[in-house]
């Protein structure tokens, strides 16, 4: 009896435990579904070339290639992503495998991932709600190794948000919140305004009308988490793919430019793209 009862017991806290490290996930579904409702609610309209008139030559050129006329502005975007990431310079490469909710009227970025370190399950999740960005990573889901938030955090989270527009949802570049200046033929410069949060990069295209490069001095470098180090971001993209009508970058690298070093830190493979999804599969 004394047996059966302890092994009930043994039972129970394992199951407890697993719903305990599914807690990041849960939050990112809710997060997720709370956003999918607000954007059912808004009204589909079409782009068309009025709608892009206004923007630097070589940001007409890549949304005409990826092939944004006339289709539904963009309301919100499901990603998923794998491949590989350093926690910092010294660590070998780590599989990583994402999935991303992102809401353009409301700016809102849920970015989950799930990896290994030393052969242990780690999960992360990053949001950006309300002009507030954190990041909490838990080793089995379980223990905190990394939870930041703060100003240099919501501004850099505010590159990444541009960036994703750029490269995963080029039709919201047409939004109301860049400003751009024509720097030469396969230059622009963009200012990008979130509430009370103002960022700005330099993207550059080749002769395709593909976007190759994204260029800020608006993030901030930060290990821990806690530390933070103003360096150049960037995001090189390549091996465009028709991903569900459009024309995507589907390989792209984030990239540290220090002084005296670049330091590559995430490699990723962009293996889906759907725009204005209606419900939470």
């Amino acid at each position: 009896m004394v047996k059966r009862i302890i092994l009930i017991l043994v039972i129970l806290g394992v199951i407890f435990m697993i719903y305990r490290s599914q807690l990041l996930y849960r939050q990112y579904k809710s997060h997720a579904l709370e956003g999918i409702e607000g954007t059912n609610n808004i009204k589909d309209t079409i782009i068309t070339k009025k709608d892009i008139e206004h923007l630097p030559e070589p940001v007409q050129n890549y949304l005409k290639y990826v092939g944004v006329l006339g289709t539904e502005r963009v309301k919100n975007y499901k990603v998923t992503i794998d491949g590989s990431m350093k926690t910092d310079k010294e660590r070998d490469w780590a599989n990583v495998e994402v999935k991303q909710h992102s809401f353009t009227d409301e700016i809102t970025r849920l970015f989950f991932m799930k990896l290994k370190m030393f052969g242990i399950p780690v999960v992360g999740l990053h949001s950006y709600i309300n002009e507030n960005a954190s990041m909490l990573i838990k080793v089995l889901g379980l223990v905190p190794v990394v939870d930041g938030q703060g100003k240099e955090m919501n501004q850099g989270e505010t590159v990444t948000v541009f960036n994703d527009m750029c490269i995963l949802a080029p039709a919201t570049l047409i939004d109301k919140r860049i400003e751009w200046e024509s720097i030469d033929s396969l230059t622009a410069k963009a200012k990008f305004t979130n509430g009370d949060i103002k960022i700005s990069a330099t993207l550059y295209f080749n002769e395709k009308g593909q976007l190759i490069n994204f260029v800020s001095d608006d993030r901030f470098y930060s290990p821990t988490g806690k530390t933070y180090e103003k360096v150049r971001w960037s995001t090189p993209v390549s091996d465009y793919k028709n991903i569900n009508g459009f024309n995507l970058a589907t390989y792209g690298e984030a990239i540290w430019n220090f002084p005296n070093e670049d330091f590559t830190y995430i490699k990723l493979n962009i293996k889906d793209v759907r725009y204005n999804v209606e419900e939470l599969k």
